[in-house]
């Protein structure tokens, strides 16, 4: 029986890393791709590829060689994001929301055109989304508006793509170099959930990335019951 081949952007930390870890710890073919090299993971058996994909132009190149042997995936995760800062919209500059967008939005975009291309087979495509696509809360400007449109993108590849199942997905609270900025940030009544953020970090509620993950991957099997392009949630599943 050949081994699940699986496709993770943003390893190097976090849930990402996470991700990568559990699936090699299961004995998949992982490839993995993120700025800073995960030494423990390519020790471990990781297929790696040094890329910052907000840089396009250099890294899609780079991307397809690296991928152009192969002619299938079984799971390709989407999962490499930032945050930007926590503050009102009127106060970003539109250089801030523009790479917010790239890493989060058109990055997705050309890699998933990039796994598409000879006539690559894909089975399941995650793309790792956020409560906050949904919540609109004050603070969370580029990201929120680059997850909703993720879960857009998201649809309208499953629209294009029928044989491949997509979902965008929703991993709750997990505790990332992201929750460490905003549970360090001072108390703001504008901002509420930072306030929720910090009772809940420590706790069973904000995982590790690897304790995330876990739950992810016995999760993303029953995604395949759902209609393909939809979103979901975790914490609701």
């Amino acid at each position: 029986m050949s081994k699940e081949r699986i496709l993770i952007t943003g390893v190097s930390s976090g849930l990402g890393h996470g991700l990568a870890k559990s699936y090699l710890e299961m004995g998949a073919e992982v490839y993995g791709c993120s700025r800073r090299s995960p030494i423990d993971l390519v020790e471990m058996g990781l297929n790696f590829c040094d890329l910052d994909i907000a840089q396009q132009i250099e890294s899609e190149p780079k991307f397809r060689a690296w991928i152009q042997e192969l002619k299938s995936f079984d799971l390709v995760i989407l999962n490499a994001g930032i945050l930007g800062k926590i503050k009102d919209m009127q106060e970003c500059s539109m250089d801030e929301l523009k790479e917010t967008m790239e890493v989060n939005l058109w990055a997705n975009k050309w890699i998933l055109d990039s796994c598409f291309a000879e006539g690559r087979k894909i089975k399941q495509v995650v793309g790792i989304s956020s409560g906050a696509s949904l919540s609109g809360s004050r603070g969370w400007n580029g990201y929120s508006i680059s997850k909703a449109a993720l879960n857009m993108l998201i649809k309208l590849y499953a629209e294009e793509c029928p044989s491949t199942h997509f979902t965008s997905f929703a991993p709750g609270l997990v505790d990332t170099a992201m929750q460490d900025y905003m549970t360090a940030l001072p108390a703001d009544s504008r901002y509420a959930p930072i306030e929720i953020l910090k009772a809940a970090k420590g706790t069973e509620s904000m995982p590790s990335g690897y304790d995330c993950a876990k739950k992810l991957i016995n999760a993303f099997p029953r995604l395949l019951e759902n209609a393909s392009g939809g979103y979901a949630d975790i914490r609701k599943l």
